[in-house]
């Protein structure tokens, strides 16, 4: 077992040297220092030529990762206004901040996520973004309890339960004044993201998934 306390996470993620899992809005997460993206790709038994996402506590610290004209970037900025936090996946030019093995067949891009889900948001606030994907072995469904991912992956770094409660006030801090402890407590999905590209057009959908999103001939939502 690797339930761990919660700096005893932070400290994990932030080193480098361990592969950490929490909640989030759609499926458990499995995640790492985007430097180490390797560490994933071992666990997971997972093709080099998947690209893994960053998430982060906020689109602020998700926007270095990417670069662009000034047009393209407030058209990227209104549709994380209009979606984050939230289940979309955007796929956007990379910045030489991403690291090669993130995104290993398209160097070019990079997909970034804020996750609607205070817990998540709280811990990446901490490490900074982290490179991301479902916890499962490779091909396999996603694993959605602590405990699977425990018994699947016992090296995994995961809160135990008694901090996960403990830092249950300070996340509520990230929700609206009249937020309540239980909305930290609302079911994951189940889903994955819908993912969406920046393209040279305008916008494309890769897959829809939880946010039902259309373009327009323009290539616009």
């Amino acid at each position: 077992m690797s339930f761990v306390s919660f700096p005893e996470l932070i400290a994990a993620a932030c080193s480098g040297e361990a592969v950490i899992s929490f909640p989030t809005d759609t499926v458990p997460a499995v995640a790492c220092r985007p430097d180490c993206s390797e560490l994933i790709f071992q666990l997971k038994q997972r093709d080099r030529s998947k690209s893994l996402i960053l998430m982060g506590a906020n689109a602020e610290d998700l926007w270095p990762y990417v670069q662009g004209a000034e047009a393209a970037r407030q058209e990227w900025q209104q549709l994380a206004e209009r979606y984050w936090p939230g289940q979309l996946t955007l796929i956007l030019p990379a910045s030489d901040r991403v690291p090669a093995a993130v995104n290993a067949q398209t160097p070019g891009t990079v997909g970034l996520r804020v996750p609607d889900q205070p817990i998540a948001r709280y811990l990446l606030s901490f490490t900074g973004p982290l490179a991301t994907t479902s916890a499962n072995l490779s091909g396999q469904p996603p694993l959605t309890t602590a405990a699977a991912i425990d018994q699947q992956f016992p090296n995994v770094q995961q809160l135990t339960a008694e901090d996960l409660d403990r830092i249950k006030p300070e996340a509520l801090a990230q929700l609206p004044p009249t937020a309540t402890l239980s909305d930290l407590e609302s079911p994951q999905s189940g889903q994955p993201s819908t993912v969406a590209q920046w393209t040279a057009t305008g916008w494309q959908v890769v897959r829809q998934g939880a946010v039902q999103l259309k373009t327009k001939p323009s290539g616009r939502f």
